[in-house]
């Protein structure tokens, strides 16, 4: 596991192969088909960094769902602004239904509590936030996160959906800045 790569400025190293994180969505994927059999949740992708991990997390539950999608971004190269900015969101009816939040990364919190506050006006029976990524040294919120794929520590992370500046997300490892 010492394969390196460039992007941009910046070394990374893997940190996390491939084979983890499948074994990692599989856990998830065992415990959402035990919550929501015989109900159909909307899973919320939170893009753009979710595409990968709610792709294969879908494919791994024997339920029926139904897919939606919402962009809110908090990121300028490594580091949170701590400004959330919804550039657009759900377009439909989610009054009473299951949502389930899919991210690839809560780290202090700040985008998922503005998406959580947003959605609970709208009345869903429920919410659960599903993320591969949990940094809980940094989360700043007293919310549940309801399933975690990997908790992390401090580390900036790419691949697997998760980018550098837009680079990275089709890399199939997680890679770790090589300092």
């Amino acid at each position: 596991m010492s394969e390196k790569i460039k992007l941009q400025d910046k070394v990374f190293r893997v940190m996390i192969p491939a084979e983890e994180i499948d074994r990692a969505v599989d856990r998830v994927a065992e415990q959402l088909n035990e919550r929501y059999a015989g109900r159909t949740p909307v899973f919320l992708g939170v893009l753009s960094g979710s595409f990968l991990f709610l792709s294969d997390l879908v494919r791994k539950t024997t339920f029926n769902s139904q897919l939606a999608f919402v962009k809110i971004s908090s990121y300028e190269g490594t580091e949170s602004t701590g400004q959330v900015k919804q550039q657009f969101g759900v377009d439909f009816d989610i009054e009473g239904r299951d949502i389930i939040i899919v991210e690839d990364i809560v780290e202090t919190g700040h985008s998922m509590n503005y998406l959580l506050d947003h959605l609970r006006r709208k009345n869903p029976a429920s919410i659960s936030i599903c993320t591969l990524f949990f940094k809980p040294d940094k989360f700043l919120y007293e919310y549940k996160v309801d399933y975690v794929a990997l908790s992390i520590g401090n580390e900036f992370i790419v691949g697997y959906g998760l980018d550098y500046n837009q680079l990275g997300r089709n890399l199939k490892d997680i890679y770790v800045v090589d300092e």
